[in-house]
């Protein structure tokens, strides 16, 4: 295999489900690629380099096909259609959102997905501000609600994974805290992750849809 900056990050991408973020290392790319550790260092000066790479890929991967909406398809459908893609390519890998986020992507893939996403709903009656930030506001949600949603499966604790039911009761009692306890238990740990990922993202879109003009 070719030593590229794009078979690098795919590597550290497939470790991930192995070693996790935490536990991701230079070495154990080079290892797996079958080359000394300098050798990578040509092509990524460092991890935080190899971070950014690994999330460009991901970014690829959830841009890929992108095209302006559809003359029937409303601006808020095709934004929340780009934000739940995002969410299952993350979630394609352990860590996934982690490593996604605080990264610098340098590729042709944000430049293009953003001034598409900043025309589509300039289009639809958004100033250019309000567009943009519009723009960030999804992309944090997304990438900060699949952080969480990772989280809770735990797979970073020794110990046992601190989500369960029962922890979070010890955590949250009821008897002093009992809106937190059920809010706990029954809302913020959702059985079913896709519709609460859902409710969120009708709040960022409504949010949204208020500063249209008019």
């Amino acid at each position: 295999m070719a030593i590229t900056p794009d078979a690098i990050a795919r590597t550290g991408l497939e470790l991930l489900a192995e070693t996790g973020l935490d536990g991701l290392t230079m070495r154990l790319v080079a290892d797996r690629l079958g080359v000394r550790a300098p050798t990578l260092y040509w092509h990524v000066k460092n991890k935080q380099h190899l971070l950014d790479a690994m999330a460009g890929v991901m970014f690829a991967e959830a841009m890929d096909g992108l095209e302006a909406p559809q003359r029937r398809v409303s601006w808020s459908d095709w934004l929340a259609g780009r934000a739940r893609t995002l969410r299952k390519v993350l979630l394609r890998y352990r860590d996934g959102a982690r490593v996604f986020a605080g990264t610098n992507l340098t590729g042709p893939d944000l430049p293009r997905a953003m001034e598409l996403t900043l025309r589509t709903l300039l289009d639809a009656g958004f100033a250019l501000p309000d567009a943009a930030r519009g723009f960030a506001a999804m992309l944090h949600y997304t990438v900060g609600y699949t952080i969480e949603e990772q989280a809770r499966l735990g797979a970073g604790y020794d110990d046992g994974n601190p989500y369960r039911p029962e922890r979070l009761a010890e955590t949250f009692d009821a008897a002093k805290y009992p809106l937190s306890a059920l809010a706990a238990s029954q809302i913020l740990l959702p059985a079913d992750p896709d519709a609460d990922f859902e409710h969120g993202l009708g709040f960022v879109l409504t949010g949204l849809a208020a500063r249209l003009p008019g």
